[in-house]
């Protein structure tokens, strides 16, 4: 079923709305994917806050035409789905998980902001820590210094006190 002029353009609005605020976008083939698996991929991308869609590459090309991701559209060929997502990991994440299992959805490429990635490159962007991890990561990191410092200045009157029950228990040994 064709689209007229008026659902086009709202098609267009929407994804330049999803583009505008977005920092990844990656796009598969989706060749004789059964519709079950296509469901649950989309269910997938839903749980990770990724706006993931059956796009007909005419309207993505007019909506990504003037954003940081124009680049992209010279690679936009066949029948796609697109993942795009504020979260540069969360998109090529879920994608490249379900293509694990799933034969049929091939990864052909994706973007950052003004880069153009190949299959390879997301799939290196996939096995990425997420934001959340990142965050986790660095708060480890940066709480190591004053955890071991709080420590350090507990050692000094612990060995003092169990330098005084040295000497207790040697006076008490003597007498």
């Amino acid at each position: 079923m064709s689209l007229n002029l008026e659902e086009k353009k709202a098609v267009v609005a929407e994804v330049t709305e999803q583009v505008s605020s977005a920092q990844a976008i990656v796009f598969a083939e989706y060749r004789g994917m059964e519709v079950a698996d296509m469901t649950v991929l989309r269910a997938k991308a839903r749980a990770a806050g990724v706006y993931f869609r059956v796009l007909k590459n005419t309207l993505v090309r007019r909506a990504i035409a003037e954003s940081p991701f124009a680049e992209m559209s010279d690679h936009m060929v066949g029948p796609l789905v697109y993942g795009i997502s504020s979260d540069p990991v969360a998109a090529a994440k879920v994608i490249h998980e379900f293509a694990k299992g799933n034969d049929k959805l091939v990864i052909k490429g994706g973007g950052l902001p003004n880069s153009v990635m190949s299959a390879k490159d997301v799939a290196s962007l996939a096995t990425m820590p997420s934001r959340e991890q990142l965050i986790a990561q660095l708060m480890g990191t940066m709480q190591a210094p004053v955890s071991k410092f709080v420590q350090t200045l507990n050692e000094v009157p612990t060995k003092f006190v169990r330098g005084l029950a040295a000497v207790r228990d040697q006076k008490e040994a003597t007498v």
